[in-house]
């Protein structure tokens, strides 16, 4: 913890270090996930930005434990959902059970309840199931039979998909997609991480050693003091910029959304604070843009025939806009 500073804006800035904090989580997280620096500081923007992230790779890399990880580094409470064919949004969300003593319905709560839901493989889920999400993401709240519960927050869902097995999926709405603050991929690892993870994990899984460094109330104050973090006039017209720059280019069949470019500002001011700065940059922006916009965006049918990627348009996209100077 530090004093409070001021902020650009002459505001009081935060009494949190939220850097120091950050370090922290992501070493621990680190001990587990080894070689992949950037991804772990990518879940931990998502986290400090009230967001959602979808790990999307194939299968073995370490999708899951990057998940289990960040949840064992919160001492928070911790759900994972299996996500099949049969699961119900019932199950999800919870059900209203009538009580004979009582002669009343009784809520009973479903896995959706707590501050981090690992949504392992979610695209194997029937679009009903996937829909019982929506409400939940967006709100942080479930409603059934017209009575809303809300969530506790901190609130992170953490979803995994394999994107190459198609059998048995069901692809992601654009209404669901867009809703994740941002998607990665772990990549594989490299020959030393490869090397120690063959040496380490022949006998004793090293989750199973991992402890919490935070819990739920540090979130929340990291997650206060990295929504106060100053944002200049300039920065936030860039951010509209680029969001207007998807919706007009002709290679895309839908860009990005008004949520897009907010998630984009919010993760921006959790990847400044995690810096230890007060203020974003437009290097802020430019770095999030790629796993913030990609998987929102839609290719048109050129554009998919000429094998080009979500990722290719954003960062011409980049490339176009005119990037703001100064603070």
């Amino acid at each position: 913890m530090t004093e409070a500073t001021r902020t650009a804006d002459g505001t009081s800035g935060p009494s949190v270090d939220v850097a120091a904090e950050g370090a922290r989580i992501a070493a621990n997280i680190g001990r587990v996930v080894q070689g992949k620096d950037d991804v772990v500081r990518l879940s931990l923007v998502v986290l400090l930005a009230e967001g959602h992230l979808l790990i999307e790779d194939v299968p073995g890399v370490g999708k899951t434990t990057l998940a289990k990880a960040l949840a064992a580094s919160i001492d928070a409470t911790v759900r994972r959902i299996q996500f099949t064919p049969d699961l119900l949004p019932s199950d999800v969300t919870g059900v209203a059970i009538y009580d004979q003593e009582t002669r009343g319905f009784e809520f009973k709560p479903g896995a959706i309840f707590a501050n981090v839901v690992v949504a392992d493989e979610i695209n194997r889920a029937s679009p009903k199931t996937q829909s019982a999400l929506l409400e939940c993401m967006e709100e942080r709240q479930v409603t059934v039979d017209g009575i809303s519960y809300e969530l506790a927050r901190p609130f992170l869902v953490m979803a995994t998909q394999n994107p190459l097995e198609m059998e048995g999926t069901y692809p992601l709405p654009e209404a669901q997609r867009d809703r994740f603050t941002a998607r990665l991929s772990m990549g594989y690892p490299d020959r030393e991480s490869e090397l120690a993870m063959l040496g380490d994990r022949g006998t004793v899984d090293p989750l199973t050693t991992l402890s919490p460094v935070a819990d739920a109330a540090t979130v929340r104050e990291l997650v206060g003091a990295v929504g106060g973090l100053h944002v200049s006039e300039a920065v936030r017209r860039y951010v509209v910029a680029l969001v207007e720059a998807s919706r007009r280019s002709p290679d895309l069949r839908l860009g990005a959304s008004p949520r897009a470019g907010l998630q984009l500002l919010r993760a921006a001011r959790a990847a400044a604070a995690l810096t230890g700065r007060d203020h974003v940059l437009p290097d802020d922006v430019q770095a999030l843009a790629g796993p913030v916009l990609s998987h929102r965006l839609l290719l048109s049918t050129d554009a998919a025939l000429g094998r080009r990627s979500p990722e290719q348009i954003v960062a011409e996209l980049l490339s176009t806009v005119p990037v703001p100077r100064g603070r």
